[in-house]
């Protein structure tokens, strides 16, 4: 029985850490950490404005904004000609909360060598 819920764990970990995956990939360029920074300040943002003072094209804004979206970490909407993104938190929370599980599985493997290098 308690094989049976350990293997039930580590797939839903498995299952956990795979759609988080792409989050992190997303999370992984410095240009898309500032849009989802810019859009955390104050969305919902046109590309125009998201564009405004950098050095990156719209149409490479754009790339990275469809890139974000594919993630869950952003959504656009069309309000006339004009189309608006803005930040997803849902995907996010579910990456920080892997975070978290990752950090809680550090500390505990840290406490056992802690607790063996005392003890022996």
């Amino acid at each position: 029985m308690a094989g049976n819920i350990r293997q039930s764990r580590s797939r839903t970990t498995l299952r956990r850490t795979a759609s988080s995956a792409p989050v992190f990939a997303a999370l992984g360029d410095k240009t898309r950490l500032l849009l989802l920074e810019r859009l955390a300040r104050g969305g919902p943002l046109s590309i125009t404005s998201l564009t405004e003072h950098t050095r990156v094209t719209r149409q490479a804004i754009t790339k990275h904004l469809h890139v974000l979206a594919s993630a869950g970490l952003a959504r656009s909407s069309r309000h006339g000609r004009q189309q608006l993104w803005e930040l997803e938190g849902e995907a996010l929370e579910r990456a920080r909360q892997q975070l978290g599980t990752i950090a809680d599985q550090w500390d505990c493997a840290l406490s056992r060598l802690r607790a063996h290098v005392e003890c022996g």
